[in-house]
């Protein structure tokens, strides 16, 4: 006979004999009603969430310029005007889904200024729609009251997104703020105008449409460069750049002394489709870091070899940063031309950095062989899907004559659908064991939110950008900069040169490549050119001077996040980082000797390349190698040939440089062959422990490291 216990409900029998009979139809009605309740509950939260919000805005942004990119309907001018605030509403999800924007207010009021950020956003979206015809064309300098309220909401939003995301440059652009409107009160005459009304600055930066928000920057971040960034988002859902890392480490070798070169091999691979140094360093670095440290590189030194490696995405074609497609703008001419030139500068680099790290690791690691990791097929075929497709790239850009943004979206194409061929086979057919848990549509789906996320990134920035320019062109500081360069310029033009490399210094200090080149660009490229200079050396001597400014102190985004994955000091990050990327500084002024190296392209251009090339690696020894067992003549024969080396790079006359290379050349082979005999350690070398970073993914890892170096 069974028991009813007190936690047990009673039996049938015994609810009938207590009237159970009566109230049981009801009480079965009830757990229906709660039950079916329940699974519409669940099946709301399941759909309608935050995630698949986000999804949506960046389905829609895809569609949106995947359909300009074929037609280019509307023109550059329209699209931003459009598509301006769905990027601008995806990052404050983006943002949103991190964490409360604002941590001191409850989450209930962080829902409600979500909120009500996402309706200022959805209200410039209609009011363009119905009216930007007529603010473009017909009411240019005679705004109505309604579009300046539309102006003044989308003018507070980015200043407000910005001082979240790009502090340095929402402070900045306040000061520029109180300049513009009280630059009347200056007693230095440099500095004084007549200064302006608030109404104006509103305007020029965001209805006006060809300065501030709406601008050619604005433009710029949602044509070519988000057309380019189609290739990044495809790999990534893919994790093509994962399996690109894996097969680097392959090809570093089997030495000890060589595992550090998987950092560089793999950052030079993955800034193709980057263009960031931050990023590079935040998806490279969380394996490669990890790896140096466990076979006895020293934190310190890992992290500085990966910030050093990652800064060549700056300048590693087709990508390159974001100051490349600033530049073809800048001077007219197709994409395509800044990337032929690109090349050279990113084979000098990456050669030299190669270099200067196997150097520094015959002394510091032992030439143990190591086992090199098994790489999966899969890897391998995604890999050889990922240089195809650049290839496929550079054919239709430098040989079939098809524009940037058709060239992007066709190669984006291809990689796709071979990623895709490859991930059903995988899969289905041969039964990898990785992608048991893999979906073709989560795949597909990371691709999209990847591209959304790094465009919506890049259009804040721009957009933030395009305020300050315009409120320097409203203060009229750029021609007056402009007129200071040229009168130093008259009197020595290499004083010119230095004093515009100072200017250029002072401004990467605090602000990132992207703003220090459009700085750059605006003031120093004139005087320069009015000087004789020729445009592409004006430009490209800002452009690798905004990278080096990326690695300058007191901040450096790059260093922080590679110092943050490796538990190191971030300023000893830094520091070791700038030796290593000396060859970043001697580019910019090595471009005024050996001119061919960016402006023209061809044999001339391979030559001067080669020269830089040499000299580089010659003054990369005299840094880093040893060549003799006594030190004082060690030290003597390394300054002879940095001496020479400089020589070689900065004579005017090539033929002289030829000469002297081929010096170079020799020295520096025999000093490699020296410094590993005498060079390595005495004693062996232990693993440092470190916390594998792997899985913190690239968001949290770039917002503590911009924490550290706030």
């Amino acid at each position: 006979m069974r028991v009813v216990g007190p936690t047990q409900e009673p039996s049938h029998r015994a609810r009938n004999a207590t009237g159970g009979h009566k109230t049981r139809p009801y009480a079965r009605l009830i757990c229906r009603f709660n039950s079916n309740d329940l699974r519409r509950e669940s099946m709301i939260k399941k759909h309608i969430n935050l995630a698949n919000l986000i999804f949506a805005f960046a389905l829609i942004q895809l569609v949106w310029l995947v359909w300009y990119y074929y037609t280019g309907l509307g023109g550059p001018q329209q699209l931003v005007a459009f598509v301006m605030s769905i990027a601008l509403i995806l990052q404050i999800l983006f943002m949103y889904q991190q964490g409360d924007i604002y941590t001191w207010l409850p989450p209930m009021a962080n829902r409600v200024i979500v909120a009500i950020y996402i309706g200022i956003c959805c209200y410039a979206f209609y009011y363009f729609w119905y009216e930007f015809e007529d603010i473009a064309i017909y009411r240019q300098g005679s705004y109505t009251q309604n579009d300046f309220i539309v102006g003044l909401l989308m003018f507070l939003l980015v200043m407000e997104l910005s001082r979240i995301v790009h502090s340095v440059l929402f402070w900045t652009n306040v000061v520029l703020i109180f300049y513009t409107l009280y630059g009347y009160l200056s007693p230095i005459d440099f500095f004084w105008h007549p200064g302006t009304t608030f109404y104006r600055v509103v305007t020029s930066s965001t209805v006006e449409l060809s300065t501030g928000i709406y601008g050619i920057y604005g433009q710029l971040a949602l044509t070519l460069i988000a057309a380019f960034l189609l290739l990044a988002g495809a790999a990534n859902g893919f994790e093509a750049q994962r399996a690109m890392i894996n097969v680097m480490r392959m090809i570093a070798g089997r030495s000890r002394q060589m595992i550090p070169q998987t950092a560089v091999l793999g950052s030079s691979a993955i800034g193709m489709i980057s263009g960031s140094g931050s990023a590079n360093a935040a998806v490279v670095g969380t394996i490669t870091i990890p790896l140096m440290i466990r076979y006895g590189v020293p934190p310190t030194f890992a992290a500085a070899v990966e910030t050093a490696a990652s800064m060549g995405g700056l300048i590693m074609p087709p990508m390159m940063g974001v100051g490349a497609f600033l530049m073809s703008e800048f001077l007219g001419v197709p994409y395509w031309e800044v990337v032929l030139r690109g090349f050279g500068l990113a084979f000098v680099y990456y050669a030299s950095i190669g270099i200067a790290v196997y150097l520094l690791c015959v002394r510091l690691l032992p030439s143990e062989p190591v086992e090199a990791p098994p790489v999966p097929l899969y890897d391998r075929i995604k890999t050889g899907i990922f240089f195809s497709s650049v290839l496929f790239l550079l054919y239709l850009m430098g040989f079939s004559g098809t524009g940037e943004l058709l060239a992007a979206l066709q190669t984006t194409a291809f990689m796709l659908g071979l990623l895709i061929i490859a991930f059903l086979y995988f899969k289905h057919r041969l039964k990898e064991p990785s992608l048991k848990d893999e979906t073709l549509f989560g795949n597909l789906r990371r691709a999209v939110e990847t591209h959304a996320e790094m465009t919506c990134y890049l259009a804040l920035l721009l957009a933030t950008l395009g305020i300050m320019i315009g409120l320097f062109t409203v203060t009229g500081f750029i021609n007056r900069m402009g007129g200071m360069l040229l009168d130093l310029g008259a009197k020595n033009l290499i004083a010119m040169i230095f004093m515009s490399w100072i200017f250029g210094w002072l401004a990467g200090a605090g602000l990132p490549p992207t703003a220090t080149y459009i700085i750059g660009a605006v003031v120093i490229v004139r005087p320069m050119q009015e000087l004789g200079i020729n445009p592409w050396i004006a430009h490209f001597f800002v452009f690798l001077m905004s990278v080096w400014g990326e690695l300058s102190p007191p901040t450096s985004l790059t260093a922080a996040v590679s110092a943050r994955i490796a538990n190191a000091s971030f300023l000893r990050t830094m520091y070791e980082a700038l030796k290593i990327c000396a060859p970043i500084t001697l580019m910019t002024f090595a471009i005024f000797t050996r001119p061919n190296m960016v402006v023209t392209t061809g044999w001339l251009q391979i030559a001067d390349t080669l020269l830089v090339l040499v000299s580089t690696c010659g003054i990369t020894f005299a840094l880093f190698g040893r060549c003799h067992e006594n030190a004082s003549v060690d030290i003597m024969l390394r300054c002879l040939l940095a001496a020479i080396s400089f020589l070689c790079m900065f004579h005017p006359d090539m033929g002289v440089s030829a000469a002297v290379a081929m010096v170079v050349l020799v020295a520096t082979g025999f000093g490699i062959f020296r410094h590993r005999q005498i060079a390595p350690p005495k004693t062996a070398v232990v693993a440092a422990p470190i916390e594998s970073a792997t899985s913190e993914g690239l968001a949290p890892i770039l917002a503590e490291a911009k924490r550290d170096i706030g």
